[in-house]
Order: C-alpha cells, then structure tokens, then sequence
C-alpha cells in the first residue's frame, strides 16, 4: 500500500476549519519548540492569508532554521555526468524526444576534470548527476565515477563528499552504491500527485511511480545512512506537493528513526523544448514560495534545506531567512560546461534548466558572507560517522551546531587563504572575527586552534 495518502491530503486541503488565524497563531507558537508539527498543522499554515500572521510565520522559521543549523550555509556544486536519457519527462530538456538538444556524456577523463576545475574554484563537496542512461547510470560505472573524483588532489585540496543523485536502483546495487563512500542518496519524486506524475513521465523507467517512491526505503535498507528528498514544484497545486513531501518524510522517519537529510525544493524553470517547463501547469509565486520553505522547516527541523541556483539571487536571499540552510553556487547544468563556459559555449543547447543565479562561487560567498552567514565547507560529519540516526539525534536535539559551527569556520578561513578574491578577504576579515568572538568558553580555544591550524598550512582541519 503506497503511504502518500492523497484522499487524505485533499481532506486537508478542503478543510475550512484550518483557515482559522487563532488556530494558526497556535501552531506556530508550538513550532518555536522546533519540536516538528503534524501534516494537518502544517497544511493549517499553507492557509496562512493575512500579511501579520506571514510575518509570524516567516519569524518562526528563522527562530527555528537558526536554532538547529545557526547561521551557516552549506556550499555545493552538482556535477552533470550525461543529458542522454531514456525517460520522456514533459519538463526537462533532457527527454529523450527532444531532438533540439545536443547530446554529451562525459568520459571518465573528462569527469575528472571537470571535477579538478571545481576543487581549483574552491568547492570541497558535490552532487553528481547521473541521470539515467544504460550505460551512464550503470553501477560499475557509477563507482569508477566516484573513485576517479575522490582521487583528485590539488595543493592538498580535494572534492571530499560526493553526494549522488541517481535514478532507482535494486536493493543489490544500493549495497554497491554504499561501498562507494558516497554522502547523500538524492532521488526527487518531482510530483506526489499520481495522475499529475502519470502525465508527466509518458514512458521510460520513470514512469513507475511506485519504484521511484520507494527508491528511499530500498537505499536505507541496503545501508546508506543519508537520503534526499525532493519536489518540482509548478507541476500540481503547491499545497498538496508540500503535505506530500511532508508525508513522505514523516513516512521515512516512523519507519527507520531518521527523516530525509535532505530535502529540496526546486521551481519549473524554463527548459528548452520541455512544454511543461515553458507553460509550468500550477506556477508558484515568490510569496507561496517562500510560505512552503518556511512550513517545511517548522515541520522537520532538522532536515537540511536545499535551494538551487534555479533561483535569481534575490530570491535566494530572501529564503535563506526561512529555512535554507545549503545552497548550490556557480552551477552548470549541462556535462562539460564548467571548464567548457570559458569558451563560450551554448549551454542553453545543452543545460537541463535555465539557471537564474549565474555567479560564480567567490561572488556567492562573498553576498552570502555580508548578509551575516557563514559558508561552510565543512564535511566532517561524513568521516567522522556522524551519519544516519547519529547525525539526526544531534540535528533534532539542537547539538550540532556545537560540531558544525567550529568546522564551519575552520573550513571557510581554508577557502579564504586558498581560494577568495581580494575583495572576499576585506569582507570576510571582520566578518570571521566576529563569528570568533560570540563563541564562548573551550570551544572559542579549540576554534582558535583550528584557525590557527589552517593559516599554518594545514588543510581538513575538523572535529
């Protein structure tokens, strides 16, 4: 029996009494506790209307994004392996019909420098993208793949957490896919909705819903520690993919004591020649957009939230109040385009998406730093068995801020010498100082060790 319960849902959606403001002032006074809410108090704050209880809302989510994960802001970069597919999804460039797209799968050498290109501009963790082709999303393939990027070293520098996003696999080939020392397990459901997710995915692999929802279940079973969920959202009614995505992490966490370490939540963006993508069926404003990430966050607080460079900078920066708390920077969505955009190549001809934030790296940094938050490079938990339920115990208790912010900063001081502009440098002087100085007690002395430690020249300086 599929557990998205969408008579459920819709009975929620339909239920007039959760319109009620005092009710929602209610809940959202429950959720500072950051403690989580039930599926019907979350779609009670999807009603949210009125402009003083959207304040409330948005206050409580910063409260709550900020009690569990502070002030940090992870930094990533995906890593497209191929845009040869065999699926026919209506919103992504990549389905296989689309005969306007020029079709290239990377080499095991070009993989790799691709990667090297990356670890030169600072990135320290990446999503690898895989798609799904026979040939390009077979297992072997997959671990030649993650053991060529980990193998790259520049100047004591390296790619140090692949997380992958890679369609359904057998129980046996996720036990293979563990072996390979990957962080993440990442696979979307893009719509919760099944005749929406009928629709959109008219043949190929994909079209199984079923397998596609329990890709999760079948990859913790088979040991893998962390999981990614996701929804595109603009396919069916916002509201009903929230109380689904909800319901899958709730699902998730009843059955095996962990939610979903991930969960993100993209927007239809124009796609070449992907007619949902262009005309996107439910569009989503900024307002109900911002609503949905901070009802997210009060309802799992300790998941970790990811917003792509799908959206425009200021976009980005208003969510990273509400509940972000790792972000995408300098991505390309098309294999070969980051060494290759020097170039001028037509990535337009070859991306999935059209990207709205095309900054580099050291510009995002830069912005996210002068907002008041800390870039964190830091991947430790993941060497340091901080994983699964250990990590989840920590995240939901409040604890790993005590972990993460230290790394944090001593990951980010390495960028700083290895990697900022000048300009980035001014900025973050000051910036690093003051973070230093709110840190009280022994764990101001181990920072400043830490601090210490990497302008020596060390590098992967963690607790």
């Amino acid at each position: 029996m599929l557990f998205i319960n969408e008579n459920y849902i819709s009975s929620l959606l339909n239920d007039d009494s959760l319109t009620d403001e005092n009710l929602q002032k209610d809940i959202l006074h429950k959720a500072s506790e950051a403690k989580g809410l039930t599926l019907k108090e979350s779609a009670a704050l999807l009603n949210i209307s009125s402009p003083e209880i959207y304040d409330e809302l948005f206050y409580r989510a910063k409260e709550v994004k900020e009690r569990i994960y502070g002030n940090r802001l992870v930094l990533f970069a995906p890593l497209y392996i191929t845009n040869i597919c065999v699926n026919n999804c209506l919103y992504c460039a990549f389905r296989k019909d689309n005969r306007q797209l020029k079709r290239k799968s990377l080499s095991l050498d070009e993989i790799e420098a691709e990667a090297e290109f990356l670890v030169k501009q600072g990135q320290k963790r990446i999503l690898v993208v895989f798609g799904e082709h026979p040939k390009k999303s077979s297992i072997d393939f997959i671990g030649e793949t993650i053991n060529r990027i980990y193998s790259i070293n520049y100047k004591g520098n390296n790619i140090r957490r692949i997380n992958a996003n890679i369609a359904p696999l057998s129980l046996e080939d996720f036990r293979a896919l563990k072996s390979f020392g990957i962080g993440t397990y990442q696979c979307f459901q893009e719509t919760y909705h099944y005749k929406t997710y009928m629709k959109m995915h008219p043949e190929g692999p994909k079209r199984d819903y079923a397998w596609r929802l329990y890709s999760m279940d079948r990859s913790l079973q088979a040991g893998i520690d962390d999981v990614g969920i996701g929804a595109l959202f603009g396919l069916t009614d916002y509201k009903f993919e929230t109380l689904a995505l909800l319901m899958h992490a709730f699902d998730l966490d009843s059955k095996y004591g962990i939610g979903p370490h991930t969960i993100s939540i993209p927007r239809l963006e124009p796609a070449l020649n992907a007619p949902a993508a262009i005309n996107p069926p439910h569009a989503v404003d900024d307002l109900s957009f911002k609503k949905l990430v901070a009802v997210i966050r009060l309802a799992v607080p300790y998941t970790g939230m990811i917003l792509s460079t799908r959206e425009k900078p200021e976009i980005r920066r208003d969510l990273f109040s509400v509940g972000i708390s790792q972000i995408s920077a300098g991505s390309r969505t098309s294999p070969g385009s980051y060494r290759e955009s020097k170039e001028s190549l037509d990535e337009h001809e070859l991306e999935q998406f059209q990207l709205g934030d095309h900054r580099n790296l050291d510009e995002v940094v830069r912005d996210c730093t002068s907002l008041g938050y800390l870039p964190s490079f830091c991947t430790a938990c993941y060497r340091s068995n901080r994983t699964g339920d250990r990590f989840m115990e920590l995240a939901k208790s409040g604890n790993i801020g005590k972990i993460c912010t230290p790394n944090a900063l001593a990951t980010f001081q390495e960028y700083l010498n290895d990697f900022a502009s000048n300009e980035t440098k001014v900025i973050a002087e000051n910036f690093l100082k003051n973070e230093i100085e709110g840190i009280n007690g022994t764990t101001r002395k181990k920072v400043e060790k830490m601090i210490a430690q990497v302008n020596a020249g060390e590098r992967d300086v963690y607790m």
